[in-house]
């Protein structure tokens, strides 16, 4: 099925009728367990039906809530921020993790099949989408690999998760590799879609791989240059040059420019500072220490025959490459292959 063939089915689903019961399924109480008082506390708020018409600009439109049928929308506090989750389903823990420019509503293709089978969990990271916008701190230590692996871990234990599965795509797969280095105990199997290490990527740049990825050291320039820049032009102008409403349907499109704010373009930034300076003077320290957490690697071959790059480098980085697998896609592959990815996140996390 093509993108655009999905996109349309998925828009011309949403009759009234259908919002209205799915948001009432997103009422009701969940099949998992409920968290005890101490983990509820760090829950600051909780999404009702009414508040998508009340508030859309805080919580987003209830067309987007109606693609998470039975999930709880909620902002959860940890330690160093405020991090939106989208949660539900029953079954074994599966934390799923978004990349820049992007929120938790990537998932919009797999996230309803998925909570079929495990307990899905749906973050914005730190500085994204409806998360907060901490201060950066000493040589952006505050957007540093192991500080977002730590929010994601209080979200997982308000839930109740003290070992759960976990995906993570771009900027998201990066923070899950420093969750499987940081705390391998606690993450039973691992998938990072469509990144090399980000050790790799710095230490080997060629012309070619510079072009591709010129955000990088664009985001990484000091403030205020790169997001005063970037703020300069409307969201849709942007978000459009990166092809995403291209990729995604309309409603899910509008959702990205709602959270694509001076707030989350300034997060980006952060992000990106801190994996040029604090998160490499870490890897480069760490370079030859190897992950061991059961690995699932999928990538997009951008329309080129598959080579052997991300199974090869990845070996050099993780002990338990369990499997790699192509995908005919481009860089967003959980959008462009859903059922790819869903059978191949079920394979796999079932096993």
């Amino acid at each position: 099925m093509t993108n655009h063939r999905q996109s349309e089915q998925i828009e011309e689903g949403l009759s009234r009728r259908g919002l209205v019961q799915a948001l009432a399924v997103g009422a009701a109480a969940s099949s998992f367990a409920t968290p005890s008082m101490a983990q509820q506390s760090s829950i600051l708020a909780e999404a009702t039906a009414a508040d998508y018409v009340r508030d859309p600009t805080h919580w987003g439109s209830p067309e987007v809530a109606a693609l998470f049928p039975g999930f709880k929308h909620l902002d959860m506090r940890t330690k160093g921020a405020v991090i939106r989750v989208r949660h539900g389903g029953s079954g074994p823990p599966l934390m799923l993790l978004h990349g820049n420019s992007q929120n938790h509503a990537t998932w919009f293709g797999v996230a309803a099949r998925l909570a079929q089978r495990y307990h899905v969990v749906l973050a914005d990271l730190r500085g994204y989408g409806d998360s907060s916008l901490p201060e950066p701190g000493a040589n952006h230590i505050n957007y540093s690999a192991p500080v977002l692996a730590s929010d994601m871990f209080e979200v997982m234990d308000s839930l109740g998760h003290q070992r759960f599965f976990l995906a993570g795509h771009d900027r998201g797969a990066r923070v899950s590799h420093r969750m499987c280095l940081d705390h391998p105990d606690r993450i039973m199997k691992v998938c990072i879609l469509d990144v090399l290490p980000s050790y790799h990527s710095w230490t080997n740049l060629s012309m070619r791989s510079a072009l591709a990825s010129w955000h990088w050291q664009f985001l990484a320039q000091p403030e205020p240059f790169p997001d005063t820049l970037i703020s300069a032009v409307p969201a849709e102008w942007f978000l459009k040059s990166r092809g995403y409403d291209r990729q995604l349907p309309k409603i899910v499109f509008d959702d990205y420019i709602r959270c694509f704010t001076k707030k989350t373009i300034l997060g980006a930034c952060r992000h990106y500072r801190a994996n040029a300076t604090i998160d490499f003077q870490t890897d480069t320290t760490e370079k030859d220490r190897l992950m061991a957490t059961p690995l699932l690697v999928l990538w997009g071959t951008r329309g080129a025959p598959p080579t052997q790059e991300f199974p090869t480098v990845w070996r050099r980085f993780a002990s338990n490459l369990v499997d790699a697998q192509p995908l005919p896609t481009g860089h967003a592959v959980q959008v462009e292959a859903p059922d790819g990815v869903y059978d191949h996140f079920v394979k796999f996390f079932t096993a």
